[in-house]
């Protein structure tokens, strides 16, 4: 609660985004958390903050645990912040103890989990895994700022990416406390859920050029509008999404769109629609990538419009280890708790690190499946369970040589 009054005051709900000013307060308050729980931190040059427990033996693998502490506009308190905070709770909780584990511990607070206004979500563990390519960061926004330079103005060093690279062999796994940002734990009844994949997603900027003109006096089969075209977009990605076969998981989205010159009597000469598609199920993502640059290339040519898209990312699905996977519910069982197995329809960081060591992630309930919204709300007896589970599950990895 404290984390959520960081928050931009000109914004509903509790926003606070990537590169605003409350984030960079917050992160400050983030870091005087990690140090009073004993933790030694630093922040590498993308700007995660990542503290470290030391370990009984510093050369075995490291233990990673965290989430990130940003939020979508009018965003909620829960989304990324509980794995956050809850991975300090078990660090200081283990330190509290008297207890030293065997790995070292490390907690990331990643940067920029959320999509932004360069296009591009997960910044920070991009970064940690490699993924972070120099044509991200010459990405533009609105205004031509490049991310570069939002990264340098606050104080980040993406020159020196290399040295805050995660290496593979010093990693011994990496584990996600979340909230599930759906309904399926609470109607189940269960406070606890193992994660099986996490969505790929395929996002993309698709540009609808027309021609501006007078609205009064354009007769209709004369006019080249651009929003007309993209409003067929807006439907196409819905359709595409919908031919799946029964039991489907997988969705399309378009969040967003813009109109240019937006005017009510000037006929749109480009409107630009920012649209996804998300599944467990590579096959069925790639094929909607494909169908969709067809089927826009059909229409563009049918209303005599100019369509580009710009793929801003094509994320794999990823898998959840079963190692890591087992140790959780071994874990559970331990704390006498069920849990339900489903899979993540949200991206999260886990998805990049999954790229470096084993990976897991646990679910706790979010209230009437509402997330990045104000409304977003899960019990305090669950967040504190989902932390309990958290803490038995590192301390079972902690045992164990290999995942």
């Amino acid at each position: 609660m404290e984390l959520a009054e960081f928050r931009e005051p000109d914004q509903p709900g509790f926003t606070r985004r990537t590169f605003s000013e409350p984030y960079q307060r917050s992160r400050a308050w983030v870091k005087e958390l990690m140090e009073a729980a004993g933790l030694q931190v630093r922040t590498d040059p993308t700007g995660n903050l990542i503290g470290e427990l030391q370990g009984e033996a510093p050369e075995l693998s490291q233990i990673a645990v965290g989430s990130h502490t940003d939020t979508v506009a009018g965003g909620g308190r829960f989304d990324g912040m509980v794995g956050v905070i809850g991975a300090i709770e078990v660090a200081r909780l283990i330190r509290q103890g008297g207890q030293r584990l065997r790995h070292p511990l490390l907690v990331a607070d990643f940067l920029g989990e959320e999509p932004n206004r360069f296009g591009l979500s997960c910044l920070g563990s991009r970064a940690v895994a490699g993924q972070l390519s120099q044509g991200h960061l010459l990405r533009p926004d609105e205004s031509g700022e490049t991310l570069i330079s939002a990264l340098l103005e606050r104080g980040s060093r993406p020159a020196d990416l290399s040295e805050g690279l995660w290496q593979p062999e010093r990693l011994h796994c990496y584990l996600e406390l979340h909230i599930e940002q759906g309904s399926r734990l609470q109607r189940a009844g269960i406070a606890l859920g193992v994660v099986t994949a996490i969505a790929g997603i395929h996002r993309a900027v698709i540009t609808v050029s027309g021609r501006p003109d007078h609205a009064g006096t354009t007769a209709m089969n004369e006019r080249r509008d651009a929003l007309a075209g993209a409003a067929e977009v807006v439907l196409l990605v819905e359709r595409l999404a919908r031919e799946q076969g029964e039991g489907g998981s997988g969705v399309g989205t378009v969040g967003r769109l813009e109109v240019s010159p937006g005017a009510s009597n000037v006929v749109p000469g480009e409107a630009r629609a920012w649209a996804e598609f998300r599944s467990i199920e590579p096959a069925w993502v790639q094929d909607r990538h494909l169908a969709l640059e067809a089927v826009v290339a059909e229409l563009a040519a049918r209303r005599d419009l100019g369509v580009s898209i710009d793929w801003v990312s094509a994320e794999p699905p990823v898998a959840c280890s079963e190692g890591v996977r087992q140790a959780i519910q071994e874990a559970l069982e331990g704390l006498g708790q069920p849990s339900l197995e489903l899979p993540s329809g949200a991206s999260h960081d886990a998805a990049h690190v999954a790229h470096l060591c084993p990976m897991g992630m646990i679910f706790i309930p979010s209230r009437d499946g509402r997330s990045h919204c104000p409304e977003e709300w899960t019990e305090p007896e669950e967040v504190a369970l989902g932390v309990a589970a958290l803490l038995a599950t590192v301390l079972r990895l902690d045992r164990r040589d290999t995942v």
